[in-house]
């Protein structure tokens, strides 16, 4: 793959999106210059203990960093890699920049001043980029000498940037499309983002067509008198959408920032150029918020507002905020869980308003999407992806109209237009209705995706990067390969998948709900092991979606609890230690590809490979303790003899319960990691782990891993006994935990579960620096995860999760 040498980025502008830019490239360790204005306060403006006075707006917005939520940091401690610098004393640093991404607000005399003033400092091989949500990038590329107008596009993030997949890309007519794809590269290598192509138009593909549609929504609700809450409830995940519905996540991007993307639409187009400029006009209720400086969630009033606990909304009518507690109608929430043909038809038909809403709105994105397709976007997965990556959708317009019957819904929305139900006049574009979209019943297709500019469909890039995506994602209607039919099948259970794509090496795809450990998982994974063992490199523990494993499955134990009590359980924990160790102790090399939540069970079978590849975002921790349990399947073994080789590292004689301590706590306190970074943090991932950026890459990169792995002759581990801190560590670890117990920071239970958890990490009742065994500290684990199950307070809290899936705190 030729890859851009990417040492290090100068980003522009240190407001919202600047600095969590900058965030994001320390996250994948790339070091970034945040620039900003000279602060004219001096000393006074800087955070304490600055030594760059200067630089103290750009020294706040990184300060400011560590307090966000969510979080731009994987870890807030790496907010010192990001050097503050500023447009007077600095600009020599932009020469050391391969990549400049300028990010300041949102007007065109003060970026192109801007250009300007950066323009001789600029190396012979960076390219500049703007992060502009909508401004032509044609006409911001003048304002640069024309030597470089070559190196210069527009990269648009969304908010916000570690989050978010998706990266807009724009060409000039100048652009060099080589320095497209080394972009495009490093944003989905690098930095983990899906990317799209986009058109030099107003708002490029996903503000363009995802804000037409939150106007629509907004108009529709009006029409149809739907307050902001069930319109919420109705346009969120019941739809396959964000969470947080329309108005939320207005108030969560910030109203004045909602206010500007419209007024670009509205400054930017007319009816000449978009038939649907009519419904441009920012809702009134919007100006009367942004007047009132109620801009959402960072001025804690918008849409919606907290007291105490207590979610408002506004009331438009009144102007006054009232309780929150609109729902989506019952009739409706069973609807829109039909099959997309039945689902659309029967909103269409209904007589209920809610119904008749959220026919509307599809059919508006149908329209929308289907008459700007040529002018935005090169096809019409552009326009999907960008939906999905910016927008938290599912799926794009075209895939669900796709999905649901192409021609039916074309004339659905036909006939709205012609009976004047549609919000403009302008007809369905003619290749809707003839040609080869109405022949292929659709605009995805195996052979690629529709694009009116070419009359074809056409097929997804072919860059070298994407080779590493050995299952990429794909549109609906365009098949990809399926990762739990792919390659070769070794061994298939109810649960559990084993194959290989190479016939070097085995990958295990655990294929429950939630990837939950249940004895058939554990049976699997040891057949996994021995068919490694047998004839291949390697193993690989991989599952093609966003949990490696919630952690055991509680319910498949429920049987034989009732059968035979915590008894009947032991040997069942037993199995479940004896596959960490098999996993641990197996001759070729076992590496877990983790991906979003690895959870107690889950947390311990990646501990227990060998090494570890694990996406940005994993989520990883020992979450016992609240089903009142603690770990049972070696997770405390794990702490214990990595606290002791932690402190045989150090130096001879090192004190262990300083090593032990943080283990204690993470697991004491169910602390999960909220990123790959700090899952390290939390000793979860180790040296030598590897951190992947891209979702897609995951697979690729642990196969590398593990092959390399075989390639330079791979030994297990050799079985030793440890040291432990024994009965002193439990009597230390108990003297604090009974402060918090009387000071009312723990409940008894809390204390009774902590206080078992230290006499399994310390050893039992044992001197200090006693010698163990894993097998020996698991006894403990499994003996003491038993006596639990029989407290009554551990039985609420089972009960309670199972019944409600949240924790109780008893």
């Amino acid at each position: 793959m030729n890859r851009f040498n990417v040492r290090k980025v100068a980003v522009l502008g240190a407001g919202v999106m600047g600095a969590q830019i900058a965030a994001h490239l320390v996250n994948v360790q790339v070091p970034v210059v945040l620039f900003d204005l000279p602060s004219l306060a001096g000393q006074e403006a800087a955070p304490a203990g600055s030594s760059n006075a200067r630089s103290a707006i750009a020294l706040k917005a990184i300060e400011n960093l560590k307090k966000i939520k969510p979080a731009p940091l994987g870890l807030a401690s790496e907010a010192v890699r990001i050097q503050a610098a500023n447009y007077e004393e600095h600009l020599g640093l932009l020469t050391e920049c391969d990549l400049i991404i300028e990010a300041i607000a949102e007007r065109m005399d003060w970026k192109r001043d801007l250009y300007t003033k950066i323009a001789r400092w600029i190396g012979p091989q960076a390219i500049v980029a703007s992060n502009t949500s909508g401004l032509s990038i044609t006409e911001l590329s003048q304002a640069l000498p024309e030597a470089l107008r070559s190196r210069f596009c527009g990269i648009h993030f969304f908010n916000p940037p570690r989050y978010m997949a998706l990266v807009e890309l724009i060409a000039t007519p100048f652009t060099d499309p080589h320095i497209l794809d080394q972009l495009e590269t490093f944003a989905t290598s690098t930095l983990g983002k899906g990317v799209v192509r986009a058109k030099d138009t107003p708002n490029f593909i996903a503000n363009r067509v995802g804000i037409a549609g939150l106007l629509a929504t907004m108009s529709e609700a009006q029409k149809f008198g739907l307050p902001f809450d069930v319109v919420d409830d109705l346009t969120g995940k019941k739809m396959g959408r964000a969470s947080s519905g329309t108005f939320r996540t207005a108030d969560v991007v910030g109203l004045d920032t909602m206010a500007h993307v419209i007024n670009t639409l509205q400054t930017t187009l007319s009816l000449q150029t978009d038939p649907f400029y009519g419904n441009f006009g920012t809702p009134e209720v919007l100006q009367g918020l942004v007047k009132a400086g109620a801009l959402g969630q960072k001025t804690k009033a918008g849409f919606y507002k907290k007291d105490g606990k207590t979610i408002l909304r506004l009331d438009p009518v009144t102007q006054q905020y009232v309780p929150s507690t609109g729902k989506a109608d019952p009739l409706v929430e069973r609807i829109l869980k039909r099959p997309a043909a039945e689902r659309l038809k029967l909103l269409r038909e209904s007589s209920n308003p809610q119904a008749q809403f959220v026919w509307a709105i599809l059919r508006d994105g149908f329209h929308y999407a289907a008459v700007h397709l040529q002018t935005i976007a090169n096809t019409a997965r552009d326009v999907d992806f960008a939906l999905r990556w910016g927008f938290g959708m599912k799926q794009g317009p075209f895939e669900l109209w796709q999905e649901a019957g192409w021609l039916q819904v074309a004339q659905w929305i036909q006939e709205d237009i012609q009976a004047g139900k549609a919000l403009c006049a302008a007809p369905l574009p003619a290749w809707v209705c003839e040609g080869p979209v109405a022949r292929a019943g659709g605009v995805h297709t195996a052979e690629g995706s529709y694009s009116p500019a070419t009359g074809r469909f056409v097929g997804v890039s072919s860059l070298p990067v994407y080779a590493r995506q050995l299952f990429r994602e794909t549109v609906k209607g365009s098949p990809g390969p399926d990762a739990l039919k792919g390659g070769t099948e070794l061994f298939r259970n109810d649960e559990l998948r084993v194959w290989t794509l190479d016939g070097e090496v085995v990958i295990a795809s655990i294929t429950a709900k939630l990837h939950l450990i249940s004895p058939a998982v554990t049976e699997g994974l040891h057949q996994a092991v021995n068919i490694a063992e047998a004839s291949h490199k390697a193993l690989v523990i991989w599952s093609p979606d966003e949990v490696f494993s919630a952690g055991a499955n509680l319910e498949s134990m429920m049987p034989v609890y009732m059968k035979a009590g915590s008894k009947g359980i032991a040997p069942e924990e037993k199995k479940l230690q004896d596959l960490m160790l098999r996993l641990r102790y197996a001759q070729v090399p076992v590496v877990a590809a983790v991906r979003g939540l690895a959870l107690g069970g889950g947390c311990e079978l990646a501990v227990y490979c060998a090494r570890r590849v694990a996406h940005m975002e994993s989520y990883v921790g020992l979450v016992e303790v609240g089903v009142g349990l603690l770990p049972g399947a070696g997770g405390l073994t794990y702490i214990a003899r990595r606290a002791a080789q932690m402190a045989s590292a150090a130096h001879s004689g090192a004190d262990i319960f300083a090593f032990l301590r943080e283990g204690f706590t993470a697991a004491a306190m169910a602390k999960v990691g909220t990123s790959a970074l700090e899952s390290r943090d939390l000793g979860y991932l180790v040296d030598g782990d590897v951190i992947v950026a891209h979702k897609d890459e995951l697979l690729h990169v642990a196969l590398q891993q593990a092959r390399a792995m075989a390639d330079s002759g791979y030994r297990a581990p050799a079985k030793a006994l440890f040291p432990v801190v024994g009965r002193n560590g439990i009597a230390t670890i108990q003297g604090q935990l009974a402060n918090m117990r009387d000071g009312g920071f723990i409940s008894a239970h809390d204390f009774h579960i902590a206080k078992l958890i230290a006499e399994v990490l310390c050893g039992g009742d044992v001197d200090a620096g006693s010698m163990v065994s894993e097998e020996y500290l698991m006894g403990l684990e499994r003996e003491r995860f038993c006596g639990l199950l029989d407290h009554p307070k551990t039985q609420e809290r089972i009960m309670g999760m199972l019944s409600t899936g949240k924790p109780v705190r008893n």
